[in-house]
């Protein structure tokens, strides 16, 4: 009987958010809920196991990793794409490597979720009446704000018509961004150093790349106004996370709201953590109740298609 490592499940909820009846009496499942980061922890750890689900990015596998988990014949992500696994390792070594579906809604809304939370400062305020006080910040408009979005994709275009609804004029720019898409999505075109002077807040949604890495540097942060708030619900590697912490801890900027970072979990001394003018959620732009539904519904019917000799879904380089 094949035996399935399901990682990083720290709500617990993995076994319960599908069916998973039908792998009965083909596999022995064991749910990790603490992440492990040391590289040879985690091989000692998943060395006994032939199939492997990873959630998302939370653990990476590099080729150097792959190459002593000698039992591994097929692994999983969540998601259709994943940075953080080697693909090419895995078809070289002969590893089956297979995503899931998934939707784009629950990180547009958290996108909303934390730049409505930064530009009324929720955590001060809901803090305040925690602990007696009352009413110590005051709040930024979002009519007649310009909403800037690094990136017109589909989160970007959903976040873009939230923004609408609320009043904001619309600028757009990455680096292959078009006229025509900006006008579907109704923004303004706009070249990345106007995106970054003439924005309120900044939205960024693009994917990870070596052309996106440490897009948004010093030179963009120091760009800003200093009242502008950098919304990231992308991956964290887009900011220059060292230039960001300055920039909100000496005012270049109002502050951020972030939910991706290069290292998770966020390290204990990280001053993401302790900024007061940074909003900071633990990368759960995806977790929500209907995408993990849609995430281990396919993950079962990913191990049953290659226990059947039939993968499902399979990703190659």
């Amino acid at each position: 009987m094949k035996r399935v490592a399901v990682l990083n499940d720290y709500q617990g909820v993995a076994l319960d958010s599908a069916d998973w009846s039908s792998l009965d009496g083909r596999v022995e499942v064991e749910v990790f809920t603490e992440h492990i980061a040391d590289p040879d922890e985690l091989i000692a750890a998943l060395d006994p196991f032939e199939i492997v689900v990873a959630m998302r990015e939370r653990t990476p596998f590099p080729r150097s990793v792959l190459e002593r988990l000698g039992n591994l014949e097929l692994l999983v992500t969540t998601g259709a794409r994943n940075a953080a696994i080697d693909v090419q390792a895995c078809a070289d070594l002969g590893i089956v490597c297979s995503g899931t579906g998934g939707q784009v809604q629950s990180t547009a809304e958290l996108t909303w979720a934390l730049l409505l939370g930064c530009a009324r400062h929720l955590p001060t305020e809901v803090d305040n009446v925690r602990q007696g006080a009352w009413m110590t910040t005051v709040g930024t408009d979002l009519y007649g704000a310009t909403l800037g979005l690094c990136g017109l994709g589909r989160i970007g275009a959903m976040v873009a018509e939230v923004g609408k609804a609320f009043g904001m004029k619309l600028i757009a720019w990455s680096q292959n961004l078009t006229t025509e898409r900006c006008e579907e999505v109704g923004a303004e075109l706009v070249g990345k150093e106007e995106l970054f002077g003439r924005s309120d807040f900044i939205s960024i949604h693009l994917v990870l790349s070596e052309r996106t890495t440490s897009l948004v540097a010093e030179a963009e942060l120091r760009a800003m106004k200093s009242t502008a708030w950098l919304i990231n619900t992308s991956r964290g590697p887009i900011c220059d996370e060292d230039a960001l912490a300055r920039a909100c801890a000496e005012g270049w900027i109002a502050g951020a709201g972030l939910d991706a970072y290069g290292v998770e979990p966020l390290p204990a001394d990280h001053p993401f953590r302790r900024l007061d003018n940074v909003l900071a959620t633990p990368h759960i732009g995806y977790v929500s109740k209907r995408v993990y539904a849609i995430f281990f519904r396919d993950i079962v019917e990913d191990i049953a298609g290659f226990l059947d000799g039939s993968p499902v879904r399979a990703i190659t380089p």
